[in-house]
């Protein structure tokens, strides 16, 4: 199954409501929610009180990807918001089982972020309690940057670890995801994606927004998988 989970950091804020309709009425799966603290990447975006708005407009899942340092403040604050997943990034943890454990007493999924420079040895002993790794096929902080390649192949690892766990843990790809290359990111494991720039951009040509067509183009593209 794959789902495709556009990030509203790229959508336009003065409609955010309308934007987050219209793309899961396109067909979206997820709402990827990206938090950035100006500490950890160098850019500052949202936090739980937009978290907290946008709960009530739709069921979908909502995935909040914190890019902030530390983290364990700030976990509470998106569980009582309304967040399902909560995926953090291991050098922003001093003690990375406490933080997943923690996520976990919120009632939220828990998931690991990986930066392109960020071994995958972080997964050794705490795999089996995540339900989500995020791959970054950028290096975190803004929207519209280019897939980095090498990203394929740490997908295609960390698929290997889960299918060796038997374990029932999303695989998220996150940065550059567009229809010319969703397939090939889909064959090295992928099973979730994010994609931004190439949803809510295509989107911005039509009056009213649609995204239907990019979002069927992007699943024309995992059929073929």
């Amino acid at each position: 199954m794959y789902r495709i989970a556009p990030s509203i950091l790229s959508a336009n804020f003065a409609k955010l409501g309308e934007e987050i309709t219209n793309v899961i009425d396109a067909g979206a799966d997820i709402i990827h929610f990206d938090v950035m603290d100006n500490h950890y990447v160098p850019n500052l975006t949202i936090g739980p009180l937009i978290c907290e708005a946008i709960r009530p407009l739709t069921d979908a899942v909502i995935d909040v990807h914190l890019m902030v340092e530390p983290v364990d403040r700030i976990i509470p604050d998106f569980a009582k918001a309304g967040a399902n997943i909560i995926s953090f990034h291991p050098e922003a943890s001093r003690h990375i089982d406490r933080t997943i454990g923690l996520i976990k007493d919120e009632g939220c999924k828990a998931g690991m972020v990986f930066n392109p420079g960020t071994p995958l040895h972080y997964l050794d002993h705490v795999l089996d309690k995540l339900d989500l790794v995020l791959i970054m096929s950028v290096n975190p902080g803004f929207g519209g940057q280019k897939f980095i390649p090498e990203a394929l192949t740490k997908l295609t690892a960390v698929r290997k670890r889960i299918n060796a766990s038997g374990k029932d843990i999303m695989l998220e790809i996150d940065g550059g995801v567009k229809v010319d290359n969703i397939a090939e990111i889909a064959r090295a494991g992928a099973d979730t994606f994010v994609a931004g720039s190439a949803i809510y951009n295509a989107g911005k040509d039509s009056d009213p927004h649609r995204y239907d067509s990019v979002i069927s183009a992007l699943r024309a593209e995992l059929n073929k998988v």
